[in-house]
């Protein structure tokens, strides 16, 4: 608890099924599983009071009580599907962790993210005095410059002619969401049941700390750049 804000606690959902890389929670990535990154990192961060794994899957959660991290309920089946919505893990989390004040869900395929981030991210929703915060990374190709391919393999524009920048440099910043990082209040995230509204702001993270793993190319990005900051490169 941090100045009389209520409990935080820090919710890693984990479950046991994955195409793209099969088993990628518990992959090794630079002499560690996957997950324990975040559980690491999460553990750090001083505003965390309780770091909770949800998963379904039992390796998972055995890994995840030898790194340190709680595991007091089993995520059900039917909410670790593919198809399952994230809203509807972290809120079935949030039932069984009813004195919860704030949630920082933190997935597991953000193995970069630092303690320093998460602190960064509930800061800057306190201080803006606002129900929720999610990281953001900075866009590389702006939608002018993405394309739709029809049946026949021509190009068809995401946006009009009108809009689309012909420099690189005339284009406006645009952020998307990262993965890293979602803060909410508790009570307001039950009611809103996404942290995605007018009132979420936004913390800014770079991209060598925003790579989401969701294939093996993934995968290899990320050791190489564990690789450089363990050799003390700062990514």
């Amino acid at each position: 608890m941090v100045d009389g804000k209520g409990r935080v606690v820090a919710l890693i959902p984990a479950r046991g099924g994955s195409k793209g890389v099969p088993g990628k929670n518990l992959r090794d990535l630079g002499g560690k599983p996957l997950v324990a990154w975040t559980i690491e990192a999460a553990r750090q961060a001083e505003c965390i009071d309780e770091v909770v794994v949800s998963s379904d899957d039992n390796a998972i959660l055995k890994v995840a009580r030898q790194w340190g991290a709680a595991v007091p309920f089993v995520r059900p089946a039917a909410l670790a599907r593919d198809d399952t919505p994230g809203i509807d893990v972290v809120l079935h989390a949030l039932e069984q962790l009813p004195h919860a004040h704030w949630v920082v869900l933190l997935q597991p395929t953000s193995p970069l993210r630092t303690a320093q981030d998460i602190e960064a991210a509930v800061a800057r929703c306190w201080e803006a005095r606002a129900p929720a915060c999610v990281s953001v990374s900075e866009v590389d190709t702006p939608p002018g410059w993405m394309f739709r391919l029809s049946d026949d393999g021509r190009l068809r524009a995401i946006l009009p002619e009108r809009e689309r920048p012909l420099r690189r440099q005339d284009a406006p910043t645009l952020y998307a969401l990262n993965g890293a990082v979602y803060v909410a209040r508790a009570d307001w995230l039950r009611h809103a049941r996404t942290f995605l509204t007018d009132e979420t702001v936004a913390y800014r993270m770079p991209p060598e700390r925003s790579i989401d793993i969701d294939t093996p190319l993934d995968l290899m990005i990320a050791a190489c750049l564990i690789r450089e900051r363990q050799r003390g490169g700062g990514v």
